[in-house]
């Protein structure tokens, strides 16, 4: 038998899985999101053969099938061959300033460039020092351009898409390219710990196994099916926290306030 303590904590317990019916989630309202891409070909979409902008509509698709965003607006600023100090130039620009500073997020591509100029000028005689020491540099602008994109956009995410080996076609007997290669990763990856709000997403694994059935015909940059497990590994990483951090911004509090 219930006693009268009992009947009222079920009848509280009943109201609130009332309200809890007739008051939908708030994670249910959908939000729209702001999205700037900035960086190199990966970003502009060199090898997508709709040319609708490589990894972007895998990950737009991806993104707008998650419950509480309704649209993921993107801006590419992506430009083929740019290496990571032409980007910090561009940051500069007043249009990509103003797209940072209403942004949610910003996805940078950048580094293979900085790699591939020091194969260019070492092509006949490639040395790990040279690529040593084109690392420092590329650091130094890496967190330049991290430092700009936080002044424009202090409380944004910001996520950098990590090298991958291009040059297994071309230089497939020199196995300490892949060495190299997760050098800079990891460098990165540590730079960008020094900051909140940042992620790092790895993608040279996918890469390695099946390079030529994920290149395009250049066999130096992504196809249309590289873009999409590009795609996918950065909604995965997203996944892990950014987009909470995201879609909490939208959420109302008992005022009516955000925050």
């Amino acid at each position: 038998m219930l006693s009268s303590t009992n009947i009222g904590h079920f009848n509280q317990a009943k109201q609130t899985a009332l309200t809890t019916k007739t008051e939908p989630p708030e994670d249910f309202i959908p939000h729209d999101i702001t999205i700037v891409s900035a960086g190199d070909s990966l970003t502009e979409g060199v090898g997508d053969s709709t040319n609708s902008g490589g990894y972007i509509p895998y990950l737009k698709e991806k993104l707008e099938d998650n419950r509480g965003i309704s649209s993921a607006h993107f801006f590419n600023f992506g430009v083929k061959g740019n290496r990571s100090d032409q980007l910090l130039t561009r940051l500069n620009s007043s249009k990509i300033k103003t797209a940072v500073r209403e942004a949610d997020m910003v996805i940078v591509t950048i580094g293979g460039n900085d790699m591939m100029q020091v194969v260019r000028e070492n092509f006949s005689n490639l040395k790990f020092r040279a690529f040593h020491k084109q690392k420092q540099k590329y650091i130094e602008n890496l967190e330049e351009v991290i430092n700009k994109l936080r002044k424009d956009n202090p409380d944004g995410i910001i996520v950098l898409v990590g090298l991958y080996n291009p040059f297994l076609k071309w230089f497939a007997n020199i196995s300490e390219l892949n060495v190299i290669i997760d050098e800079w990763n990891k460098t990165s990856k540590k730079t960008l710990a020094k900051y909140p709000n940042t992620y790092f997403v790895e993608i040279d694994d996918l890469f390695q196994k099946n390079s030529e059935e994920l290149l395009y015909t250049d066999y130096f940059h992504p196809n249309d099916k590289g873009y999409e497990l590009i795609a996918n590994r950065v909604y995965e990483t997203l996944k892990e926290g950014a987009l909470n951090k995201i879609t909490e911004r939208f959420y109302t509090v008992g005022n009516g306030e955000k925050y």
